[in-house]
């Protein structure tokens, strides 16, 4: 059994670090999921016989690790998920691209099609039927002359289909590892991480954040010296 990282627990939420290359949730490879990873700890922590209750509020695509969390009653799951709805939910990314920016800080707006067939989306002229608004604000935290990579931090004002792969790479600054989208170091993890999270507790209403940080090895050894 997966090793689960918890940041926090209550009696109505768990924040956890989700590691790379496991769903959200069950799929068609029957892999296993974090859902299924922490109903067994949760199993196993506190006794319990049967099914135990995990709400999923929001999902991070498989090969990207960080800051999850999940509701452990369904009054917790409901409030979370209008969360998300109403955009009071913020999530903040790290990530590798190729190049450098042209600008240390910006906002990117597109408009975006997904295309089920190949699981992959674009970015669109606006009016494009079924293309939906995207937006992202960047800051960058680096850049690495020479190995041309930077370190970003990115805040997603949408939640989009692939968006921030999408929208970095159309702009030619495609995420390392990013084998979808065109980016560079092929056969490596795609260098996108959910860094941090920021809720408003299900119950008590207080704001909360919550981060994870990567392991500074392989491509993430960009991070060692970043104030974060």
């Amino acid at each position: 059994m997966q090793k689960l990282k918890v940041i926090y627990e209550d009696n109505h939420i768990i924040v956890v670090e989700k590691p790379v290359n496991i769903p959200s949730q069950g799929d068609k490879t029957g892999d296993i999921d974090m859902l299924t990873i922490i109903k067994e700890y949760l199993k196993e922590k506190y006794n319990k016989p049967g099914n135990v209750y995990l709400g999923l509020v929001h999902r991070l695509d498989r090969p990207v690790g960080g800051v999850m969390v999940f509701a452990k009653t369904s009054k917790a799951a409901g409030r979370l998920s209008e969360q998300v709805r109403e955009k009071a939910f913020q999530k903040t990314y790290l990530v590798i691209v190729n190049g450098k920016m042209e600008k240390d800080k910006g906002v990117l707006e597109d408009y975006l099609l997904k295309n089920e067939k190949n699981n992959m989306s674009k970015v669109v002229k606006e009016g494009t039927k079924n293309s939906k608004f995207a937006s992202l604000d960047y800051e960058v935290l680096k850049y690495n002359e020479e190995i041309n990579l930077s370190l970003l931090k990115v805040n997603l004002h949408t939640g989009r289909h692939h968006q921030i792969r999408v929208q970095l790479s159309s702009r030619n600054h495609s995420i390392y590892g990013d084998q979808k989208y065109g980016g560079r170091g092929h056969g490596k993890q795609i260098a996108l991480w959910a860094y941090k999270l920021k809720i408003q507790h299900p119950i008590t209403k207080e704001e909360m954040i919550f981060k994870s940080i990567p392991e500074p090895i392989g491509s993430w050894k960009i991070i060692e010296d970043v104030q974060l």
